[in-house]
């Protein structure tokens, strides 16, 4: 594949004080990235430069200003430099404004490219909470910044990691409300949408599993009323519309059937029961997928880490892992507005 066939995949730097900058050069550094994709840096060229150093990695930077102009060769990074961070007041491991602010100019610029059609998805690295609001970016996170700037409503996150996926009825909710959240009207919406995801990423003949909340799936009411009032009726509404879905399955066995190919992916009721799975699974290499927008999104799952930011020992592989899953379905996407 030459570099004009492969997929445009934008990196944007996330915080330039957290280990984003290392795990990007670290991965640049694996002439693998460059046989599936062109990986395209938003980001600052100085700090990539201090990550190389600490890193002890020789790589060229190239500055470019649009995509169609880079060589994407391994050896050289292509990079939109925004020259947005003071190096010399950059503090590795701290909270700090400008970085928050930075942070959030190369995701903005990588979304404008995005939905300009000039990269083919977008594999980002991490960003600060603490340093965004220090900037007084009034978002939290990724995935409420990607949203806002595509005017998407509640997008839908879906981690894989090996030969399985996980979506999430419910996330950063307390266990008691979590439960109070688990309807069958939402148990049903999730799945349209789970399918729907499964089918903008190029999959046909979706099979979900929705895994059970209580042990052995309740046992008929003997350890709880949730799959009896909520959960299978929920399926069941999904059935009715089309929706290939079975459950619920008991938690303690879905995900290992999952990850053996039974189903094509597996609805989780909660935060933990399903990054559990996935992060036991192999940690480094859980990935997380943003569905709903109108391009394609994914991310590491991990921080900024800034007790080891500029240590030059944070691994990449989570980060080579993250490009790869944007090359592998950057070629099957399809929009909203082509679903």
């Amino acid at each position: 594949m030459s570099a004009q066939t492969k997929p445009i995949i934008a990196i944007p730097m996330g915080d330039p004080a957290g280990i984003g900058p290392e795990i990007t050069v670290k991965a640049l550094n694996n002439p693998k990235i460059y046989e599936v994709c062109s990986p395209l840096v938003i980001g600052h060229s100085e700090v990539l430069k201090m990550a190389m150093n600490f890193t002890s990695i020789s790589l060229n930077i190239r500055e470019i200003k649009d995509p169609s102009d880079g060589k994407y060769e391994h050896g050289t990074i292509d990079v939109i430099s925004l020259n947005n961070v003071n190096v010399d007041t950059l503090e590795m491991g701290k909270v700090q404004a400008q970085c928050g602010k930075a942070a959030y100019e190369y995701i903005e610029t990588a979304v404008h490219l995005a939905l300009n059609g000039k990269v083919s998805a977008l594999a980002t690295t991490p960003i600060n909470k603490e340093s965004l609001k220090a900037a007084n970016v009034p978002f939290i996170g990724h995935t409420e910044i990607l949203a806002a700037l595509t005017n998407t409503h509640d997008p839908l996150t879906m981690f894989e990691v090996r030969n399985m996926r996980i979506f999430f009825l419910t996330r950063h909710l307390s266990l008691k409300d979590a439960i109070a959240a688990m309807t069958k009207e939402r148990v049903c919406d999730y799945l349209i949408r789970c399918d729907q995801a499964l089918q903008r990423l190029g999959m046909e003949n979706r099979k979900i599993a929705v895994a059970a909340l209580n042990p052995h799936g309740g046992e008929n009411g003997l350890f709880g009323r949730e799959e009896i009032d909520e959960i299978l009726p929920g399926i069941q509404m999904a059935q009715e519309k089309g929706i290939n879905a079975i459950g619920p399955v008991p938690a303690d066995s879905v995900f290992h059937h999952a990850l053996n190919g039974r189903y094509d992916a597996v609805l989780s009721l909660y935060h933990d029961q399903g990054h559990i799975a996935a992060k036991m699974a192999d940690f480094e290499r859980t990935i997380s997928i943003t569905n709903g927008l109108p391009f394609l999104r994914t991310s590491v799952d991990h921080g900024t880490a800034f007790d080891i930011a500029g240590k030059g020992i944070a691994s990449s592989i989570s980060m080579e892992e993250c490009i790869k899953v944007a090359a592998k379905y950057a070629g099957r996407f399809r929009s909203l507005q082509t679903a």
